[in-house]
C-alpha cells in the first residue's frame, strides 16, 4: 500500500513538474515578415507552449493567449506594408500572456506551433492572410507543407501574358531566390545570409532578362519571406514559365570548398516524381500544356504515367541543355566546383512540365567567395552569365509561338547550331521527332553509324525540318 501511495505521489510530482516546465516558457523574441498576400509573425520560445486565438471586430483585432512570459519588447517591430497597426501585450498572470494585434483591415488568421530544428527552438507562428488570399499556411521545410502528399497552391496570382509585336508571346523565365524569411539558408563567416544573396542576384537577373525583347522574367519571391519548395514551382507554372531557375549559395563542412555549380533533376528523382504527380489528383490535369497540349483528365493511369514520363524526359533533356550553357558562361567569371551539370533529386526542380535548373553561385561558407557573393559587381556578373546562357539556349530552341521563334523563322537572328544532350530513356527516333527533323538527317549530321545514342552524348540538330523533306 505504501509503495502504491509512493508511486502515486511520484506520478503527481512529475505531472506538476511537467506542467510547471510547460508554463515557464518565455517569448524570447518576435519576428515579422510580409509576403504578397499574408503577414507572418513568429514568436521564438524557450520551450513548448499552449495557445488560443480569437478575432474581434469594431475595431479589427486578433487576441492570442499563451501560457508564457514575455521576455522581449514588441515596440521594435516594423508594420510597414502590413495590415497590423500595433501589437500590445499584457501579462495577466506570471504564466498567462495576452497579445493583441490591432489591424487596419480584416484578415484570416492561422496559427500553429513548430518544434525545434537545427536553426531555431520552439516557435509559435501566426499567419495573417489578406482577404481573398489562399489560407494554406507556409510551413518550413521540416513540416507538413513539404510532404509530397499535401498539395499547395501558389500565393501569387498569374499575370496575363503580354504579347510582343506580331502577336507572339514572350519567353517567360521564373527566377527563384532560394530560402527567405525564417529560413535564412547557409551562413557566411561574417554572418552573411544566403537568403539575402540569392534575392539580390535574382532581382539583378530579372532586370537583365527583362531588357531583352521577347523575354520576361518573374520572381517567385520579391522580398524576405518564406515560400515552401513545392509552392515555388506552382508559382512558376501559374506564371506560364518556360524555364525555372533557382538561385542558391552553397555551404560546405570544409570552408576551403569553392566554386559554382549547376544542377538538373536526376533520373531517380524523375521516377519518384511521376508517381507523386499521378497520386495527386489536383495536379493531373493539363500538365503537358501549350497549343494542342495533352490533358490527363480522361487518360487511364498507365497512359497518364507514360505521358508524364515523356514530359519529364523532355524537361530533363532541356534542363541539361540550358544548364550546360549557363554553366559555361558562369565558368567565365568565377571558378567552377564541377565542370558538368550535376543531377540530383532537388525538390524545387521536380516539375514535369517546366525545364528547371538550380544554380549554386558559390560557397558562402568560403571566406573569399562570401565576400564576392555579397558584392554588387559580382552579383551583376553572375546574373549576366546566367542570362547569357538562358538566352543562348532559347535562341537555339525557342518555344513555338514566341517572339524569339518568329525572329528565328524570319532569319532575323542567327539560327546557329542546335544542340541536344541525351538523357536517360531517350532514343534517336524520339529526339528526331521532338525537333521535327528526319531520322536520316539527324544521323548524318552527327556522323552516326547506327541509331544508338548514349546518355550524356551531345547531338547537333540539323536545321532541315520534316516538312521540308521530299
Amino acid at each position: 500500500m505504501r509503495m502504491r501511495a509512493r508511486a502515486i505521489g511520484v506520478g503527481l510530482l512529475l505531472v506538476a513538474l511537467a506542467a510547471q516546465a510547460l508554463a515557464a516558457s518565455q517569448v524570447k523574441s518576435v519576428r515579422l515578415w510580409r509576403a504578397p498576400d499574408n503577414t507572418r509573425l513568429v514568436f521564438d520560445l524557450s520551450g513548448p507552449v499552449q495557445h488560443s486565438l480569437f478575432t474581434l471586430v469594431a475595431p479589427n483585432r486578433i487576441v492570442i493567449d499563451v501560457n508564457a512570459q514575455l521576455a522581449t519588447k514588441l515596440e521594435q517591430l516594423s508594420f510597414a506594408n502590413t495590415p497590423i497597426t500595433s501589437v500590445r501585450s499584457a501579462q495577466r498572470t506570471p504564466n498567462d500572456l495576452r497579445v493583441v494585434i490591432d489591424l487596419s483591415a480584416p484578415v484570416s488568421p492561422k496559427s500553429f506551433s513548430l518544434a525545434p530544428n537545427q536553426q531555431y527552438g520552439d516557435r509559435l507562428v501566426i499567419d495573417l492572410f489578406d482577404q481573398g488570399a489562399d489560407t494554406t499556411p507556409s510551413l518550413p521545410p521540416s513540416n507538413v507543407a513539404e510532404n509530397p502528399a499535401v498539395p499547395v497552391t501558389p500565393t501569387q496570382p498569374a499575370p496575363k501574358l503580354v504579347p510582343v509585336p506580331n502577336g507572339k508571346r514572350d519567353i517567360v523565365i521564373a527566377i527563384d531566390a532560394g530560402h527567405g524569411g525564417e529560413d535564412p539558408g547557409a551562413q557566411g563567416p561574417r554572418g552573411q545570409h544566403e537568403k539575402g544573396v540569392t534575392l539580390a542576384i535574382a532581382k539583378e537577373l530579372q532586370q537583365q532578362i527583362n531588357r531583352e525583347k521577347g523575354f520576361r522574367a518573374e520572381l517567385t519571391r520579391t522580398g524576405d519571406y518564406f515560400i515552401p519548395l513545392r509552392r515555388r514551382t506552382e508559382i512558376a507554372r501559374k506564371k506560364g514559365a518556360d524555364l525555372f531557375v533557382s538561385i542558391h549559395a552553397d555551404a560546405a563542412p570544409s570552408r576551403s570548398a569553392f566554386g559554382a555549380s549547376v544542377f538538373a533533376l536526376s533520373d531517380r528523382g524523375a521516377t519518384s516524381e511521376s508517381a507523386r504527380w499521378l497520386a495527386d489528383n489536383e495536379n493531373r490535369s493539363d500538365l503537358i500544356g501549350g497549343d494542342g497540349g495533352v490533358s490527363l483528365d480522361n487518360k487511364d493511369r498507365m497512359l497518364a504515367g507514360v505521358l508524364l514520363d515523356l514530359s519529364m524526359t523532355a524537361s530533363m533533356s532541356a534542363s541539361l541543355n540550358v544548364g550546360q550553357k549557363v554553366l559555361s558562361n558562369v565558368g567565365r567569371i568565377t571558378p567552377l566546383h564541377k565542370r558538368r551539370v550535376e543531377q540530383a533529386g532537388f525538390m524545387v526542380l521536380k516539375s514535369p512540365d517546366i525545364p528547371s535548373i538550380l544554380v549554386e553561385t558559390g560557397f558562402i561558407s568560403n571566406h573569399a567567395e562570401s565576400q564576392k557573393l555579397t558584392s554588387s559587381g559580382h552579383q551583376q556578373a553572375l546574373a549576366r552569365a546566367i542570362s547569357t546562357g538562358v538566352k543562348q539556349f532559347f535562341q537555339q530552341s525557342p518555344p513555338p509561338g514566341t517572339y524569339i521563334a518568329w525572329l528565328r523563322d524570319q532569319g532575323k537572328i542567327p539560327a546557329g547550331p542546335r544542340e541536344h544532350l541525351v538523357s536517360s530513356g531517350e532514343s534517336l527516333a524520339l529526339i528526331a521527332q521532338r525537333y521535327e527533323v528526319s531520322l536520316t538527317a539527324l544521323r548524318n549530321t552527327n556522323k552516326l553509324a547506327s541509331d544508338s545514342v548514349k546518355v550524356g552524348q551531345l547531338l547537333q540538330i540539323p536545321a532541315t525540318t520534316l516538312a521540308a523533306q521530299p
